[in-house]
């Protein structure tokens, strides 16, 4: 079974409101073993609602709706669901009482604008909403000969949220044939995405029960694999088989096999090394340090580093000789391999790992361009150094080249 969900509000077509309900039910469904095929977001026109929800019906077996049921003008899904199903609006009585007590409760007067929120579809079950005036409805039933289910839904996700797992979770797993998604996701560093394409196309075209997306998303490739069955040994295995052949292709390119990231991997590799790393950075401003960080028990390997955007900087805290940053320049192979021993050095690491370049948009020349930069690595006995060129704004140039930076300790690590 596939679903499709259908955001509802004219606010959502702004700017200004972001749809997160989607993303927590594709989850959910997910779990389940249901794929969401298509995700709508309509604004607060009663056509446009119809419209959206009979193209639903002819092509998604679960359809949800999000939104759309107070009790102002502009609430339009039950009255939209109930064109689109020609079943008509009864307001019921018992939610009627729900509406005055809850009012009640407060202490506040209840509108009459307020008793839309009783009015249910034929044949629909109410769905209590302990957090809110708008009940959710469930409607299962027979469409052009298919069975749909219908879900409306508030649009508040401290109401939808627990509405859904209270109301409608088990509804729906009772409703559901044996169904698994399996999932499994590789990045790859510092490839071109039609590079990485052009290297598995073959492989995993062969494997049609696998649906692969390639992502480009700064400075990595991720490979995204996904497969469906009716058991969760069958979807797994079908995932893991192209991952397997992908990896053989691919090789070291690949730095994470289960969706770790770059900062996470070469922390990895570290520990296992019982090793140590220092950092100086000129272009990249302490981003390869936030990086490193942001990975929990990072203490045990990261030994800290320096900011040596100057020239003066690079010399006190990182022990560049003067005369080397004279004659090269600080954007150089060779004051980026001084750098990256200097502050291992400096701070009694075992690894050093140096950046300098021209992130711009300034501070380029014919024969140093703004995005060249120069990523170093020292042991003390072996170093070794990489010149690139990343085209792009300012943020990109840093993000690129702290992946390189990062990408580049990898492959030395292994």
């Amino acid at each position: 079974m596939d679903a499709e969900i259908i955001a509802i509000g004219s606010e959502l077509l702004t700017p200004y409101r972001q749809d997160t309900n989607s993303l927590y039910l594709t989850e959910q469904l997910n779990q389940l073993g249901v794929e969401v095929t298509f995700k709508d977001v309509v604004g607060d026109k009663l056509e446009h609602l119809k419209q959206v929800v009979q193209t639903a019906l002819g092509r998604a077996d679960i359809i949800m709706l999000m939104g759309g049921l107070g009790p102002t003008e502009d609430d339009l899904t039950r009255e939209a669901v109930s064109a689109a199903l020609e079943a008509p609006l009864v307001r019921d009585p018992q939610q009627v009482e729900a509406l005055q007590k809850r009012f009640a409760q407060r202490g506040l007067p209840m509108s009459d604008n307020n008793l839309k929120q009783a009015d249910v579809i034929a044949g629909a079950t109410v769905l209590p909403n302990r957090n809110g005036s708008a009940p959710g409805q469930w409607i299962a039933g027979t469409y052009d000969g298919r069975e749909k289910t219908l879900l409306l839904l508030p649009g508040p996700p401290h109401e939808l949220q627990p509405l859904f797992e209270e109301q409608c979770l088990e509804r729906l797993r009772m409703r559901l044939p044996p169904q698994f998604i399996a999932t499994r996701q590789l990045k790859v560093a510092m490839m071109p995405e039609s590079q990485c394409d052009a290297r598995i196309a073959p492989i995993y075209a062969k494997y049609p029960l696998v649906q692969t997306t390639i992502l480009a998303h700064g400075g990595e490739i991720q490979i995204h694999l996904r497969s469906r069955a009716a058991s969760a040994q069958a979807a797994q295995q079908r995932v893991d088989q192209l991952a397997e052949e992908i990896e053989e292709e691919l090789d070291d390119a690949i730095f994470s096999r289960q969706g770790e990231s770059l900062e996470q991997i070469v922390g990895y590799y570290l520990q296992m090394r019982s090793a140590t790393l220092a950092v100086a950075e000129s272009c990249t401003g302490g981003l390869i340090g936030e990086r490193l960080t942001s990975v929990s028990g990072s203490s045990r390997y990261f030994a800290g580093g320096a900011l040596v955007y100057s020239n003066e900087m690079k010399t006190k805290l990182a022990e560049v000789p003067k005369k080397l940053i004279q004659e090269h320049g600080a954007v150089s192979a060779e004051v980026a391999l001084a750098m990256a021993e200097g502050i291992r050095k400096r701070c009694g690491a075992t690894w050093g790992l140096a950046v300098t370049g021209i992130a711009g948009p300034t501070g380029g020349t014919p024969e140093k361009p703004v995005g060249l930069v120069y990523h170093a690595v020292s042991n003390g006995e072996a170093s070794d150094v990489v010149e690139r060129r990343f085209p792009g704004d300012r943020e990109r140039v840093r993000r690129w080249a702290s992946q390189q930076a990062l990408d580049l300790l990898r492959r030395k690590l292994m």
